[in-house]
C-alpha cells in the first residue's frame, strides 16, 4: 500500500432516509441496522469434544429506529395511527449513507416495513433542545448496496 493510498472510514453524519421511494424528513439518528444468523446446536453421539453448530435462517432482532426533529409535517404520525387503526400499509424503506461529494455510497434497503412504535418528544421548559420524534419500524429483511452492487 502506497503512503498516499489510504481509505479513511466514512463519517456517520451524512445520511438520508427513504420511505416508499420518497426522501422523508431530516433524521438525526438511525439505529437497528442489524442481522444475525441463527444456528442450531447438534450433539453428535459419541462426540464429546464439541457440539456442531448448524446454520439456520437469518433473523432481524431489532426494529429500525428513526429519530428526527418534530416539524409540522405529520406523515410519519399518520402512518403510525393508520396502522394502529388496522389500516396497516407496508413500505419499502432505505437508509442511504452519503459520501463527501453527496453521492450515495452505502444503501440499506428494508422490505415491507411498517410502524410498530411512535414516541413523541420530551418537553422541558428549561431546555432549548430540538423536540425529537421517534418511529420504530418492523420489516421483513434487508439487503445492502454498495457502489451499485447488491449484497444480502
Amino acid at each position: 500500500m502506497a503512503l498516499g493510498d489510504r481509505h479513511d472510514p466514512y463519517l456517520g453524519l451524512n445520511f438520508l432516509v427513504e420511505l416508499g421511494g420518497v426522501i422523508v424528513a431530516g433524521f438525526t439518528e438511525v439505529s437497528g441496522l442489524e442481522v444475525e444468523l441463527q444456528f442450531e446446536e447438534y450433539h453428535e453421539g459419541g462426540q464429546n469434544a464439541f457440539v456442531h453448530r448448524l446454520p439456520g435462517p437469518a433473523r432481524y432482532p431489532r426494529t429500525l429506529v428513526l429519530r428526527h426533529g418534530l416539524t409540522d409535517l405529520d406523515d410519519l404520525w399518520s402512518w403510525h395511527v393508520n396502522s394502529v387503526r388496522g389500516m396497516l400499509t407496508r413500505k419499502n424503506a432505505s437508509v442511504v449513507m452519503l459520501g463527501p461529494d453527496g453521492a450515495a455510497i452505502w444503501r440499506w434497503n428494508f422490505r415491507a416495513a411498517y410502524p410498530v412504535r411512535w414516541v413523541g418528544p420530551e418537553l422541558r421548559a428549561q431546555g432549548g433542545e430540538v423536540a425529537i420524534e421517534t418511529l420504530e419500524l418492523a420489516h421483513d429483511g434487508l439487503d445492502l448496496r454498495t457502489s451499485g452492487r447488491v449484497r444480502g
